[in-house]
């Protein structure tokens, strides 16, 4: 009897230590594995209510790269996904909580738009990097507002940008309301870029029509990831992310790193912005966020704050936004979508959960053994 107890003790800890291994490695195998089961969830709700989850899903990929157009469709969602996404992945590297995509993307969109319509005579290889930069520019500015109230007042990130995002929204209605409206109106809108600001579409199919945004948003997740993994800016700045005290004592200035974090972090939702006024609207709107900023979120988690994974996980989010339009055509809800990317987040949050026990009971055997 004595011998099998020791054998199911063994098998228990053969387990564990493989359990160990496998969330120790930084894998996109459980983000995968969770898209996966979110599907076969959804797929059960779907057969709840009577329709059929072969179809459902076959009109959503019909729906998200069917024809050119559904794929342009979702290469133009995907845009600024990427770049939000992008932007909240940057602040959990150095272990800030930027809620604030959302408003340094409306600061961004609305900085590009201004320089868009008031520059004027001068080349497109001129207008457009300025339009760019100053898109950049107001949402790095923004960003790095909280992180200074972070560094130098201890303020938290989640609070200020939270706040900051509103301040941002009021000041975008007031201008397009009021001295950045369009002439003649009445409209919540500025007035059309210069062709000159406008990005170089590459494709075009009846309506829609994709813009070398596309392009500047890939580049910009390989020039993050370069940044991150081979600078040694990108190293203080995970450093500090891991353990601010550790840093701190190895010589890495933690408010200088927290302050220049959430300029980049703000900086790459502004681009968005950019992006979005230059490359597709061609004008500041008042809504023109949409979401887009609290999206940054969802996709950073389940692109496990890697650059790379953040791509593949916009993409996901952007075409399950395009095909559920289709889906609904089918006759399947369109809410299925929302429950499928709360089901994706939920199972990745209890990955990182289960990463925390097994830490804490390594932590346990350890005190144990002592």
């Amino acid at each position: 009897m004595g011998d099998i107890e020791q054998m199911i003790r063994d098998i228990k800890k053969k387990i564990f230590k493989t359990a160990v291994e496998f969330f120790k490695r930084d894998t996109f195998v459980i983000p995968l594995a969770s898209i996966i089961l979110s599907l076969f969830i959804a797929a059960l709700v779907i057969l709840s209510i009577g329709k059929n989850p072969l179809v459902a899903y076959t009109a959503l990929i019909r729906g998200s790269f069917g024809n050119v157009q559904a794929f342009i469709t979702t290469m133009i969602k995907l845009t600024p996904l990427i770049l939000t996404g992008l932007s909240v992945a940057f602040g959990f590297r150095a272990g800030l909580f930027n809620i604030g995509a959302e408003g340094q993307l409306t600061m961004g969109a609305l900085a590009a738009a201004l320089f868009g319509v008031y520059i004027v005579g001068v080349p497109a290889i001129v207008a457009i990097p300025i339009a760019i930069l100053g898109g950049i520019a107001a949402g790095g500015a923004w960003g790095a507002i909280a992180g200074y109230l972070k560094a130098e007042t201890g303020a938290h990130e989640v609070i200020s940008t939270i706040m900051l995002n509103y301040v941002a929204s009021l000041l975008a209605n007031f201008m397009v309301n009021g001295p950045f409206q369009a002439v003649g109106t009445g409209i919540p809108k500025s007035p059309e870029i210069t062709d000159a600001a406008k990005l170089p579409i590459m494709i075009s199919v009846q309506a829609s029509s994709l813009s070398i945004g596309i392009i500047i948003s890939l580049i910009a997740a390989i020039i993050v990831y370069i940044v991150l993994q081979r600078t040694t800016v990108g190293y203080e700045i995970k450093a500090v992310g891991f353990n601010p005290y550790a840093a701190e004592y190895g010589g890495i200035s933690i408010a200088k790193n927290v302050v220049l974090a959430m300029f980049v972090s703000g900086a790459l939702a502004g681009l968005a912005g950019a992006v979005e006024v230059l490359g597709l609207h061609h004008r500041f709107l008042g809504t023109l966020s949409a979401g887009k900023g609290f999206d940054g979120i969802s996709i950073a988690l389940i692109g496990q704050n890697n650059p790379i994974g953040v791509v593949f996980a916009a993409l996901l989010i952007a075409a399950l936004r395009t095909g559920s339009n289709q889906m609904q055509f089918a006759g399947i809800p369109k809410h299925i979508i929302i429950i499928v990317q709360g089901l994706v987040i939920f199972f990745i949050a209890t990955e990182r959960l289960v990463k925390t026990m097994i830490l804490w009971k390594e932590r346990k055997e350890e005190v144990l053994q002592e």
